[in-house]
């Protein structure tokens, strides 16, 4: 079911910032099958982490297979244009595949979403700016700083946001605006996954545990 073109979602899974990880995409793609969900969303940063380019392609190609809204971060888009490739786990185009390369090069920037509980923004950072975040501890000052936050509050367009590049889960209210952060997969940063259910409005925080196996770590309402 879809309202002005844009999919309605009752429960969704969200994966953060996968960062080549996909052993414990596949892990939350299993847990999202077991908990009723009718969308999977990813919020990017595919590229550059442990592994190599055959790791990387895995992700894109499990994405596809199961259907997931993507969009990219700033890590597609540096290795697109060819920027920060010193960083650790860097990975370089030329290391591509063309179908990995053709699918990183078409995600885009922002998707609108339509949920049971009002309008979503599916994005990386805030919007289409793919490096900024807001975090838990953020105070007022920070918050009225944060250029990318009040330009999505003053459209007053989205009752969500749907996000990552903090690498944190969180779920926080700010001035109407709830922010849905999907943390990461990334396992030297206390990885986990995120799911939805926008008709009850329950956040869910599974974490990965020493074993690798994925456990509900939080609940909360939003």
């Amino acid at each position: 079911m879809s309202v002005g073109g844009a999919p309605m979602i009752r429960r969704a899974g969200v994966v953060g910032d996968v960062h080549h990880e996909h052993e414990h995409l596949l892990a939350a793609i299993e847990l999202f099958g077991r908990l009723g969900s009718d969308h999977l969303l990813c919020v990017g940063d595919l590229p550059d982490g442990p592994g190599d380019a055959d790791d990387l392609q895995r992700c894109c190609e499990l994405l596809q297979q199961h259907g997931f809204i993507t969009v990219g971060g700033n890590h597609e888009r540096w290795l697109l244009d060819d920027m920060m490739r010193d960083l650790p786990h860097a990975i370089l185009r030329e290391e591509l595949d063309p179908e990995t390369l053709q699918y990183l090069q078409q995600l885009p920037l922002t998707v609108e979403l339509q949920t049971a509980a009002g309008a979503a923004l599916l994005c990386h950072g805030l919007g289409e700016d793919d490096m900024s975040k807001v975090v838990p501890h953020d105070h007022a000052a920070a918050l009225a700083k944060n250029e990318a936050l009040q330009s999505l509050l003053a459209k007053g367009q989205h009752r969500f946001v749907i996000n990552g590049h903090s690498h944190r889960f969180m779920a926080r209210e700010i001035e109407g605006l709830t922010i849905l952060n999907a943390g990461t997969l990334l396992r030297s940063a206390e990885p986990g996954c995120l799911w939805l259910d926008f008709e009850a409005r329950i956040a869910q925080w599974h974490a990965f545990g020493a074993s690798d196996a994925l456990e509900l770590a939080s609940e909360q309402p939003f």
